[in-house]
């Protein structure tokens, strides 16, 4: 079930500077949203806050199932994504790669196979499931990020700048797939991405605009 993701009051300072600067917006369940502004406006930092990877300096994250407001941790940061744009990948097979996720999480072996496999062949992997990860191409490598994290099936999603340096048939593959998350309305979908056209396909009007760390529209 996808959650419902509330910010409220966000601010981020680093070295004296602000990053964030009383960001506050909620995120409905299942809904597609993206993030634009120039580089150093705060994106980034935006989407690690909201996957509970790095604390807000002010204010508060909150997530909600229902009207539910689910207490922090473990738990809760296990239901949630984050794909940054270089992708780390461990020195083992693809398959181990993507299959991560799952064992940590204590998914029996039997189960894992059949997800990884679905993961692998919804970004186009299946092939390369032997082969050892570090030997992949720059959009293989994306590509297998995509599937480590749409193979836990979070119920929010977040993607910063996705397609940034891939070549138009990767990029292409990893559009569809996006737009397939999309339209399955099952997880919350922020992306942060530069691209006008991209955030009409995954977005429509939930467009939120950054600059040096202000929430100018949305």
């Amino acid at each position: 079930m996808a959650l419902t993701l509330s910010a409220l009051n966000l601010g981020k300072v680093y070295q004296g500077q602000p990053v964030l600067n009383d960001f506050s917006y909620r995120f409905e369940a299942g809904g597609a949203y993206a993030v634009m502004g120039p580089n150093g406006s705060g994106k980034s930092t935006l989407l690690r806050i909201l996957a509970l990877l790095e604390p807000p300096d002010t204010g508060v994250v909150q997530y909600l199932a229902g009207s539910v407001i689910l207490p922090p941790g473990l738990d809760l940061r296990r239901r949630l994504a984050l794909l940054l744009p270089n992708v780390g990948v461990f020195n083992t097979t693809v398959f181990n790669n993507v299959a991560y996720g799952l064992k940590v999480r204590g998914v029996p072996w039997e189960e894992v196979e059949v997800r990884v496999r679905r993961a692998l062949e919804a970004v186009g992997l299946c092939h390369k499931e032997r082969q050892r990860a570090v030997t992949l191409s720059s959009g293989e490598t994306k590509r297998l990020g995509l599937a480590r994290v749409l193979v836990i099936a979070p119920e929010v999603l977040l993607l910063d700048e996705p397609t940034a340096s891939l070549d138009p048939a990767n990029m292409e593959l990893v559009e569809d797939i996006i737009l397939r998350v999309k339209d399955q309305r099952k997880t919350t979908l922020i992306v942060a991405t530069h691209d006008h056209a991209q955030v009409e396909r995954w977005a429509g009007g939930r467009r939120l605009y950054l600059d040096r760390g202000k929430l100018l529209t949305g």
